[in-house]
């Protein structure tokens, strides 16, 4: 059995809130002479507790979560930007970083120049970046622009740049935190298909940060998520994507009316309940699954005949689809 070429072992860090770096002993020693009490630990605060798992060679692993769950801490450590406050983590292969796409760019170098500098800082060979100049130059589609200086580029195109000097690397471990948060829909898609190529035909290790949950389910095998700087799930990509987004919905799969309130006096909901192909209440569906509404209405009087509509729509409140029950004799849409 091939050994791991990640392996993180009760990886802790811990910040100091309100402290910036090392204090020195001038500072030291000016505190103890005011009298200012040292730091006290209840301004601690820890970004990862006891993270530990593994990661196979060729594997590709979604790493998800809230804000501040850990997710940016623990991929610097991995690159060695930080250290961990506990615990140790073995990498058995070359690693390279896509954290921030655009770091190390000149602005007042042209795009020609940043492709050489950007490759260099982000560890390639001078004869590596001219045997894939092209090539960058091609993903990125600014040829007409390669003289310019970049400060004078749209924010699409240099991140267009930056992301394809970034994606042409070629180690054994690729980290990528949020590279899909900017550009346009095109140039997301494209990003995916780059990173599907290295992650599924180069054979790369990858692990990948991203809020995009489709992402995530496209391109990784597993996925782990952070809460609090601790593992809450890990597993198969759909299952923990699932955990994650029903985790984050006030939404449980159903709805009932409490008993003490009311109903309308001729016609009311009493319960409404989403389920899944088993039957069982849930709050998320994947696109491609199968879903039951259940809705039952109560009718207090005889009362002109009646249609039910439902309207789905997605979170960012745009309709899915409409249906009405318009099947039963004499019942017709109310004129609108």
């Amino acid at each position: 059995m091939s050994q791991p070429i990640i392996a993180i072992r009760g990886i802790s860090k811990r910040y100091r809130l309100g402290q910036i770096g090392f204090t020195s002993l001038r500072d030291e020693l000016a505190r103890k002479f005011r009298g200012d009490a040292a730091p006290a630990d209840a301004r601690e605060f820890w970004a990862l507790r006891e993270v530990s798992f593994d990661v196979m060679p060729g594997e590709v692993v979604g790493l998800i979560g809230r804000n501040g769950a850990g997710k940016s801490t623990l991929l610097k450590i991995l690159s060695e930007i930080t250290e961990p406050s506990a615990g140790e983590i073995r990498l058995r292969g070359h690693v390279a970083s896509l954290l921030e796409v655009g770091t190390g760019f000149h602005p007042e170098l042209s795009g020609r120049e940043n492709i050489y500098l950007n490759g260099a800082t982000l560890g390639m060979k001078r004869a590596e970046i001219r045997r894939k100049f092209d090539e960058i130059v091609a993903f990125a589609e600014v040829e007409s622009f390669l003289d310019t200086p970049v400060k004078r580029y749209s924010s699409g195109m240099y991140v267009r740049l930056a992301f394809a000097v970034a994606a042409h690397l070629e180690p054994e471990i690729l980290l990528i935190d949020e590279v899909l948060a900017v550009g346009d829909h095109a140039f997301q898609q494209k990003c995916l298909g780059k990173m599907e190529d290295v992650a599924r035909r180069e054979g790369r290790t990858v692990i990948f940060v991203s809020h995009n949950m489709s992402a995530v389910s496209r391109l990784c095998s597993r996925a782990v998520q952070l809460e609090g700087g601790r593992i809450a799930a890990s597993g198969p990509a759909p299952e923990v994507v699932r955990h994650y987004l029903a985790a984050a919905s006030a939404f449980r799969g159903g709805w009932e009316r409490p008993a003490d309130r009311p109903l309308h006096p001729l016609v009311s909901f009493v319960r409404a309940a989403v389920l899944d192909a088993a039957g069982q209440p849930v709050s998320v569906i994947a696109h491609s699954d199968p879903l039951t509404i259940e809705l039952e209405c109560a009718e207090r009087a005889v009362v002109t005949p009646w249609v039910l509509r439902i309207s789905v729509y997605d979170r960012l409140g745009h309709e899915l689809f409409l249906t009405e029950d318009i099947e039963e004799p004499g019942h017709r849409p109310p004129p609108p």
